[in-house]
């Protein structure tokens, strides 16, 4: 499946490529290399398989052949494995009493935890990896909520000889310190951090510390990723302080153990789509500039999760200042005469989504009346003077350029009637109005 892809726009990868959960880190080669799970079912998250993603340049992205897969995982639906469980359901966080409300606790958590009659798909869910003298050692986890490590010579893999680690749950983390000492992370709804042994695959289970990061006090529910910017350790994660973990937030700490301390959040993936739930990401430095890793879901559902990239700033004191989704990712601002495609709206509103289309791969459809779809940014140094739009159906689009009207297409069975776009020399957010839908459906904007 090894392939090569040029872009720098969001979403980064093929539109039937779907890697969330990003993890990224820049290896001893010198190269970016993202590890995430990977979406290629309709009925749950993730897979039985995982693909490395690598880039030197942050515009030309192999993505490798599969790393690992659920059927190396010796333990898995083997009833004499060790069971270690995830979540503790006898201190329910707020997020826990809200999913319960009124119903019946053991029933809910029998669904929460997808028991069933059995064997279960070998589904992998988010991972990690790290380079330790001359080894890459990838760190994963599966819906039984055992924990693992396979180890490889490369950083894109194949990885091989898993082997269980002693803990359960969700969305392993590893980080190394300056000293050479090797942390490991993990927890849903609560989070767990300690030191890993020289050999990279074991710890001391006495010397777990619980809690590190929590919902009450942090906003924690998911996805530990460890980073060290000077003397600074940032816990970034799933953040749940806006109703869903949509958001990527992050605490500080002096100390890779803590106590941390809550700093806000860095993105929120929630207007992405209609069933946008969760985010998983990371942040790292690539070429001197820092970036943040995430996901966003397409077509009216949490599934299809697909990689997305922004720039980001570490302030002098620390402090990342929150960013918004674009559809310009790591790349510059679209430019006059290049086509936008419908599917790189970083965000909707209304209930309409980014679908499958025949011939151009992904269109916006579901579209109402009064629904909207963002696209960050295009700028020109000369202005604005016309817009194209490839569309089915009939309707009217008003096109704001930084909130201000500057401009409608009006397309009727799928041909423009009129259109008018005018726009001084700048840089513009914009977002397209839809009005009078009759099956409209746009696939292409190019602004001239």
């Amino acid at each position: 499946m090894k392939q090569i892809y040029k872009n720098t726009r969001n979403p980064i990868l093929p539109l039937d490529i779907h890697v969330p959960d990003s993890e990224g880190h820049v290896m001893p080669d010198g190269k970016l290399y993202i590890y995430g799970s990977f979406d290629d079912r309709e009925d749950v998250f993730c897979s039985e398989k995982y693909h490395v993603v690598s880039t030197a340049d942050m515009k030309e992205w192999e993505i490798h052949d599969v790393s690992l897969t659920g059927a190396q995982i010796p333990w898995f639906n083997n009833p004499d494995a060790p069971h270690y469980p995830g979540i503790d359901w006898s201190h329910p966080t707020p997020f826990i009493q809200k999913m319960l409300g009124d119903m019946d606790q053991a029933a809910e958590k029998e669904k929460f935890e997808m028991e069933e009659e059995g064997e279960k798909p070998a589904l992998l869910f988010a991972p990690d990896c790290l380079y330790c003298d001359g080894k890459y050692y990838l760190y994963f986890c599966m819906q039984d909520d055992s924990e693992g490590v396979a180890v490889s010579d490369k950083p894109e893999g194949p990885f091989a000889n898993p082997i269980q680690l002693p803990c359960g749950g969700i969305d392993p983390a590893i980080f190394i310190d300056d000293d050479g000492q090797a942390y490991y992370y993990w927890g849903q709804l609560f989070s767990h951090g300690v030191k890993l042994n020289d050999d990279m695959m074991s710890f001391d289970e006495n010397a777990v510390v619980d809690d590190l990061v929590t919902e009450e006090e942090h906003y924690f529910h998911e996805g530990s990723s460890m980073r060290k910017i000077g003397d600074t350790y940032y816990y970034v994660y799933a953040n749940i302080e806006h109703g869903k973990p949509t958001s990527l937030g992050y605490s500080t700490s002096k100390s890779p153990l803590g106590p941390f301390t809550y700093q806000g959040v860095i993105i929120d993936n929630a207007p992405c789509d209609p069933a946008s739930w969760n985010n998983h990401g990371s942040i790292e430095c690539v070429n001197g500039q820092w970036y943040v890793f995430y996901h966003r879901c397409s077509q009216g559902v949490q599934q299809h999760r697909r990689l997305c990239i922004e720039p980001i700033t570490i302030l002098e004191d620390g402090m990342i200042p929150e960013v918004k989704m674009t559809s310009q990712g790591p790349g510059k601002p679209f430019a006059p005469g290049e086509k936008m495609m419908a599917y790189q709206a970083c965000e909707v509103s209304g209930g309409c989504f980014i679908g499958l289309d025949e011939k151009y791969g992904e269109k916006l459809t579901n579209i109402t009346n009064g629904n909207t779809a963002t696209f960050r940014y295009v700028k020109s140094d000369a202005g604005f003077a016309d817009a194209e739009i490839a569309a089915a159906g009939s309707g009217v689009i008003k096109m704001l350029a930084n909130g201000m009207e500057a401009g409608k297409v009006i397309v009727k069975d799928g041909q423009m009637m009129e259109r008018n776009f005018k726009a001084d020399a700048g840089e513009y957010e914009l977002v397209l109005v839809f009005e009078d839908v009759d099956g409209l459906e746009v696939m292409e904007i190019t602004l001239r």
